[in-house]
């Protein structure tokens, strides 16, 4: 039997559940492919970005360091935007309302300013990754529900039918275990893009707290 024969001869609720399976597949494609982009961009931009802008700062040229971390072309870099939510506060700070405050109070206004940016970048960094866990996780199980719905039509076949042996029963038993071999067709990438995206999440968070603590050492001298 061939796959086109298999498909025809398939139930309504086998056909639904290989849909379902087509669906998953295609969200977990599409979702690995546009965090894939995402997170090479981000990377490619912050590995730009991060020298210019240490560079403004060391120069004490703040507003020229807020200036490019404004700039379009470093909309997806995680850094940027870590360092400009401190720019912005100290800058705020600074100008207008850091009389009212002492030093200690005003590097933990930057602070939480910065875990703010961190906190919010970060969760755009997971955006879509949740998905593709919940895919990897159930898409295995949705194969088997098809499979198991798949064996019990076949038994409910010989038993209308009266007839019985191995040749009656394996054309019914391997379309239900074409279900379950579809699920784990979907369900092993979608680990693997999981998995994958995760460790960069990971190293993202890092590269992110590395530049908070520099960017809060870098203000502390500044009003020391």
């Amino acid at each position: 039997m061939d796959l086109i024969e298999m498909w025809n001869q398939m139930g309504w609720f086998a056909k639904a559940i290989a849909y379902v399976l087509f669906i998953m597949s295609m969200i977990s494609f599409g979702v690995a492919i546009e965090r894939f982009y995402t997170f090479l961009q981000a990377r490619k931009q912050s590995k730009l970005y991060a020298p210019q802008v240490a560079k403004h700062l060391k120069e004490g040229r703040l507003k020229e360091a807020v200036a490019l971390s404004q700039k379009k072309e470093y909309r997806y870099s995680h850094l940027a935007k870590v360092v400009l939510a401190g720019l912005n506060e100290y800058q705020y700070q600074a100008e207008s309302g850091g009389a009212a405050l002492s030093r200690e109070d005003m590097m933990d206004t930057v602070r939480r300013a910065i875990q703010r940016a961190s906190a919010l970048t970060a969760s755009d960094l997971k955006r879509g990754v949740a998905a593709l866990a919940t895919i990897g996780a159930t898409a295995p199980f949705v194969g088997l529900l098809g499979t198991v719905i798949g064996i019990i039509t076949a038994f409910q076949g010989i038993a209308a039918t009266g007839s019985g042996g191995l040749g009656s029963v394996s054309a019914g038993i391997s379309e239900a275990l074409v279900e379950t071999a579809l699920g784990l067709v979907v369900a092993i990438p979608a680990v693997w893009f999981y998995n994958y995206l995760t460790g960069r999440i990971e190293y993202f968070n890092v590269e992110m707290d590395n530049s908070s603590s520099e960017l809060v050492d870098y203000f502390i001298k500044k009003t020391a």
